[in-house]
């Protein structure tokens, strides 16, 4: 297997680690993934975290260095949690886009308004009629709305950029 091949596989398989408070969004279709490398048996993986200080990176270590583990040929696997490029919510991909709003979650905003305003659409029925009830959601990655049209409460991932 050439080494190209060895990491598009590796690549292929993190999209099977899956976020822990999101179970519907792998590390891939966040984003997370940066580098892999591959040398006789050994992998090195480098993420970014979505939030520094997120909770959920020791599970997210174990869960890619145990999924690699299962694959023929790979002896070791050193994940390391990186800073630079600081991640962003624009890495999320459209896959990830689609299974956050299956999950019940909204994507985070693609763009911010001239006074800082969020526009986010509802993920249950895509109103845009919808107002943030609370910047604090249940984790620091998410945040609270509201749908005007559907009377749904709603969380969705806080916008992060490197101007911010």
């Amino acid at each position: 297997m050439t080494f190209n091949l060895a990491v598009e596989r590796i690549i292929e398989t993190l999209d099977s680690v899956k976020d822990p408070e999101i179970d519907s969004v792998s590390v891939i279709d966040l984003g997370m993934v940066e580098d892999v490398q591959v040398q006789h048996g050994k992998v090195t993986v480098k993420l970014l975290p979505t939030f520094i200080g997120c909770p959920a990176l020791d599970i997210i270590r174990q869960r890619v260095e145990q999924t690699l583990l299962r694959l023929e040929g790979i002896e070791h696997v050193n994940v390391e949690f990186i800073r630079h490029p600081p991640w962003t919510s624009d890495r999320i991909t459209e896959k990830g886009r689609e299974k956050l709003k299956e999950f019940g979650i909204a994507p985070p905003p693609r763009q911010i308004g001239p006074n800082g305003e969020w526009h986010v659409e509802c993920p249950y029925c895509g109103s845009a009629l919808t107002v943030m009830e609370n910047l604090f959601g249940p984790t620091a990655c998410r945040s609270i709305f509201y749908c005007k049209q559907c009377k749904n409460p709603f969380e969705t991932m806080k916008p992060v950029s490197t101007w911010m």
